[in-house]
């Protein structure tokens, strides 16, 4: 199998801010797309590294360097390439995941099938994906909202003195939509069971997504005991090892590939959170319909999707799953189902 990759620069159409990062005006963001070419066909991967997670895009190509002589010839030797991987680049979960990604995508087209079906799920069963409405001066938030019309669940990024401004907005604008918030661990253990217990009534929220730091969970189980909405952690679960400590602290667990290492690894998060009876919902990080799709493959798994980095983009360089009015589509086509633009 070879291996290649290429920078390649998403157009935002805004800036996209969260509570646990200085605030930038950014509208470009940088992942890496790679191909995994094999007896004619070419399957597709993106990895989208943070530094919040300690990797950069310099850490991926470097990893990726070194990778290109570890895939072998077999394309559906999964185990075997990955678990190599993952002894080798563990702390580089993006580009694993982008290596899973286009793996799965180059084994549907051998095998001539989708990967929905490959992994042997129903289509029918995937949730709506909600979309997301950045932090931002309030005015283009009731801008962003106004945009976002089509789409009937909104996640809306708090954890900011201005939460009860950016919510009020938002029901002003959308006040039926249903409406989850994540404030990416800008509270604290002083002010979460307050912020929780009034936004959740005020404004009617679904679920609220890490509400304070990963590892600072002292007051979530009095959060819990106040039966306001369920709590989901984002940061405060990485991978497989992270979710059975989430069990009694939280009610459900965020998994995105690039933070966990792809969909191999996303499948056991998915069993060992049923397991401990938690809920699950995939995220992403700002990407491509290439990185989107490797996870949206996985939705009829799980109760609720928040996959819309694609939809946040003026320059998608794919596609084929779709996403107006929140509806995803797993296609036909074999392996991922997209098109190159």
């Amino acid at each position: 199998m070879k291996l290649t990759w290429h920078r390649r620069s998403l157009r935002l159409r805004h800036p996209f801010n969260i509570a646990r990062r200085e605030r930038e005006d950014k509208v470009d963001k940088e992942i890496l797309l790679i191909q995994i070419e094999h007896d004619g066909l070419v399957g597709w991967g993106e990895s989208a590294p943070t530094s919040y997670y300690h990797q950069s895009l310099d850490s991926a190509e470097a990893a990726l360097a070194r990778i290109a002589g570890m895939l072998g010839q077999d394309p559906l030797a999964f185990d075997a390439v990955l678990g190599s991987l993952w002894e080798q680049y563990g702390n580089e979960t993006a580009t694993i995941a982008a290596i899973d990604g286009a793996m799965h995508d180059l084994a549907g087209k051998l095998l001539g099938v989708p990967l929905w079906r490959f992994l042997g799920l129903d289509r029918a069963r995937m949730p709506l994906t909600s979309f997301t409405i950045g932090i931002d001066d309030l005015e283009v938030i009731r801008q962003k909202t106004r945009e976002a019309a089509e789409y009937p669940i909104l996640k809306v990024k708090v954890g900011t003195p201005q939460d009860d401004a950016i919510l009020s907005v938002i029901r002003e604008e959308a006040p039926n939509k249903v409406v989850r918030v994540d404030a990416n661990c800008g509270w604290n253990s002083a002010n979460v069971l307050e912020r929780c217990r009034t936004l959740s009534k005020k404004y009617r929220i679904e679920f609220i997504e890490q509400p304070t730091a990963a590892g600072a969970h002292d007051a979530l189980p009095e959060v819990r005991a106040a039966g306001l909405c369920p709590i989901v952690a984002d940061e405060s679960c990485v991978g497989v090892q992270g979710v059975l400590a989430c069990a009694g602290v939280f009610d459900g667990i965020n998994i995105k590939l690039s933070k966990c290492g792809g969909i191999r690894r996303a499948i056991q998060m998915i069993h060992t959170a049923r397991s401990a009876g938690l809920k699950i919902m995939l995220g992403c990080m700002i990407e491509s319909s290439v990185g989107i799709a490797a996870a949206a493959h996985l939705g009829p798994l799980v109760d609720w999707v928040d996959l819309d980095g694609h939809l946040l983009l003026a320059n998608d360089p794919f596609e084929g799953i779709g996403g107006r009015g929140g509806r995803l589509t797993l296609n036909d086509r074999p392996g991922l189902g997209l098109v190159e633009r």
